[in-house]
């Protein structure tokens, strides 16, 4: 029984040595002794190897289903006005009438959402063009040889008996030090050292954090980094985007304020950091939102403010349209944008399918997180242009930068329904086009149509 305890302790003390002195401390102090590199570059070359044997597995054996394709529907990236112009064409129509053709248009726009929906698709995980080995429940990568499953019960083992117990270690002492370090902190005076220690305490939180989740981050164009009296605005994936920008710089959180252990951590961080918490009532009045807001980018001495204004998660392969209060406030507009490497992780939240809890389980027993970031241009609101407008073009040049796709839908619709505002702006829409004032002219189509019809005559 002694021999059992001296065993266990030895073990202990080594894996706290590994923990404290090859971990923790060198992300205390932003170093990295490449072992994490390392590692990915071997997960590279398993899943690579992975994926050809499954491949000459498909062929080898006819009953293995072909992996399903991303997308049931092939979509026509044409306007309204384009499709009505091509229905038309064919046929004299008078001007300003009713086009019993048009309904054609409606009728497979509504089939196509009915089938597969923009909205709904980026509210699922994002479909891998093979097995990343985390699963076995995926329909489309069944049995293919005893050595892919040795491998991937080898992972399992890996995943939940090592880098789990490893991930959870870190976590417990990364939010450890976060409220013990901004408790001392905040007992000091209002200075600028105080104000230093805050943000060294920060950021050696959030590193340490993301070493529990093996987090490769590669940052882009450094140069144009969030300034002090900023917003910063970034797509949204899931909550560890604030992990992975806070670890190249510290930023002012805005949110509203939770309970239990959430509500410890955010007591914890407003005593030493000027982060914006709001209480659930406050967050429905508009106006004190913008006014909190602005007055704390009037002081251009705070840190950049960090904003998500999709206001839900998106699955990483989209940017949905961005709520426009973010943008009503002035200052200095920072895009960046943030892009998950699917093949180690899905990095994605479906609140509406796990809660918190069940989503970390799921990170911290996932290969990695590999993840590159972009510093956009700062960006700055337009005389001729509202701030939806700005909303619009801010939100583009981040879906552009990380070829996301560029959607208008309200990421609210993941648990309301459509408004009619966005319905009356279709009907609006077609009303012009009947009239002749949104590109096409009944007259102009009825003439081609004449000319067509001559030609072929």
């Amino acid at each position: 029984m002694e021999n059992l305890w001296c065993v266990a302790a030895v073990v202990f003390q080594l894996w706290m040595f590994v923990v404290v002195f090859l971990i923790t401390l060198p992300a205390m102090f932003g170093l990295s002794l490449g072992v994490t590199g390392v590692y990915i570059q071997i997960l590279v070359k398993l899943l690579e190897w992975a994926t050809v044997r499954i491949q000459r597995g498909q062929q080898e054996q006819p009953g293995v289903p072909v992996p399903l394709p991303t997308g049931i529907i092939e979509r026509a990236e044409v306007s309204m006005e384009e499709e009505m112009w091509e229905l038309r064409r064919s046929r004299p129509i008078p001007a300003k009438e009713f086009a019993l053709s048009d309904v054609m248009y409606f009728y497979k726009k509504g089939l196509e959402s009915i089938v597969d929906d923009q909205v709904t698709q980026r509210f699922s995980s994002e479909e891998l063009a093979s097995w990343n080995l985390l699963t076995r429940t995926n329909q489309n990568f069944q049995y293919i040889s005893l050595r892919l499953t040795i491998i991937w019960g080898l992972g399992v083992f890996v995943r939940y008996c090592i880098l789990f117990p490893l991930r959870i270690t870190l976590a417990i002492i990364g939010l450890s030090w976060l409220v013990i370090g901004t408790t001392l902190v905040g007992f000091l005076p209002e200075s600028r050292g105080k104000n230093w220690l805050s943000e060294l305490v920060h950021l050696t939180c959030y590193r340490i954090c993301a070493r529990g989740l093996s987090a490769t981050i590669h940052y882009h164009n450094k140069e144009n980094r969030p300034q002090k009296g900023g917003i910063c605005v970034a797509n949204h994936t899931t909550p560890i985007d604030v992990v992975i920008l806070a670890n190249d710089g510290c930023y002012a959180m805005v949110g509203q304020i939770h309970g239990g252990l959430m509500g410890v951590l955010q007591r914890s961080m407003v005593r030493t950091c000027p982060h914006v918490w709001f209480e659930r009532s406050e967050m429905k009045d508009r106006h004190a939102v913008t006014s909190r807001l602005r007055d704390h980018v009037a002081a251009k001495t705070k840190l950049p403010i960090l904003i998500f204004p999709e206001g839900t998660c998106i699955n990483n392969t989209s940017v949905m349209m961005f709520k426009k209060g973010s943008f009503e406030i002035g200052g200095t507009i920072y895009p960046v944008t943030i892009k998950y490497d699917p093949r180690f992780g899905d990095a994605f939240w479906n609140s509406s399918k796990y809660n918190m809890v069940s989503y970390l389980l799921r990170m911290m027993t996932s290969w990695a997180i590999v993840v590159n970031v972009w510093y956009l241009p700062p960006m700055t609101r337009q005389d001729d242009e509202d701030a939806a407008q700005f909303a619009n073009r801010v939100k583009s040049a981040i879906a552009h930068q990380g070829g996301l796709l560029d959607l208008a839908w309200d990421g609210g619709l993941k648990r309301g329904k459509v408004k009619d505002s966005l319905k009356e702006e279709q009907q609006k829409m077609y009303s012009s086009i009947i009239v002749g004032q949104n590109g096409i002219n009944p007259s102009e189509t009825n003439n081609h149509a004449t000319d067509d019809q001559s030609a072929f005559f």
